[in-house]
């Protein structure tokens, strides 16, 4: 087991995930069902933990955005207007200063392991590997990470998504923090971890050269 899988299922940090599927704040349910996000009643998934990334693809498509850490699940709800809007922009901002050899996506998924599965928010890759590419990337092709942090996906985002992210050996992590004006945090890879981050405020210009040069406000977040 890593280190993020071990921090997932210790329960420290994270009471509210493990092997049970939540989304929201739901109460004590089986393994195999979770509440919907529109708490239509409960969504029956395929399989018992510990999962893979094979069993992802019979889970049903119902809104929910569910990743792996470990072969515990993830489950995310359907993105606020907020998130979206932040998302939108820093794709932009991504993909305007983005070199013509690298492609700025949103929401691909990201294999690590068999037991391992993300779908960022954003990445950066190459533009070869990403028309190559039907379903799963490998680390191996990532430059950047970037998640748009919110209220259901905060602790993941800031304390377990580091910690994967910086094991599968991804160079650079943006955290983005909607609720902080908005605030950058920007983590750069220092072997297999990752250093603590810089914080850029809105108001206050990042310049930032990885995974190319960019320079920008963080308010055009959500501008």
């Amino acid at each position: 087991m890593d280190q993020a899988g071990a921090l997932l299922n210790s329960g420290k940090g994270f009471p509210w995930m493990g092997h049970r599927v939540e989304s929201f704040n739901p109460p004590s349910i089986p393994d195999t069902e979770h509440v919907s996000a529109y708490n239509f009643g409960p969504t029956i998934l395929p399989g018992k933990p510990p999962f893979t990334v094979d069993d992802l693809f019979g889970f049903p498509d119902d809104g929910n955005r569910y990743e792996l850490c470990d072969g515990s699940l993830l489950v995310s709800p359907p993105h606020t207007v907020r998130h979206q809007v932040a998302l939108k922009n820093a794709l932009f901002i991504l993909d305007d200063a983005a070199t013509h050899d690298l492609a700025a996506l949103m929401q691909v998924n990201f294999r690590a392991s068999d037991t391992d599965c993300y779908i960022p928010d954003l990445v950066v890759m190459p533009r070869n590997a990403a028309f190559s590419t039907e379903l799963m990337i490998s680390p191996h092709d990532i430059l950047l990470i970037g998640e748009i942090v919110g209220h259901t996906t905060s602790k993941q985002d800031k304390g377990l998504k580091p910690v994967a992210h910086a094991e599968a050996g991804i160079p650079t992590y943006w955290r983005i923090e909607p609720d902080e004006g908005p605030t950058l945090y920007v983590y750069q890879l220092h072997g297999d971890v990752y250093g603590p981050p810089t914080a850029y405020q809105a108001g206050t210009t990042a310049k930032l050269t990885a995974p190319f040069p960019v320079s920008f406000d963080p308010a055009q977040f959500l501008d």
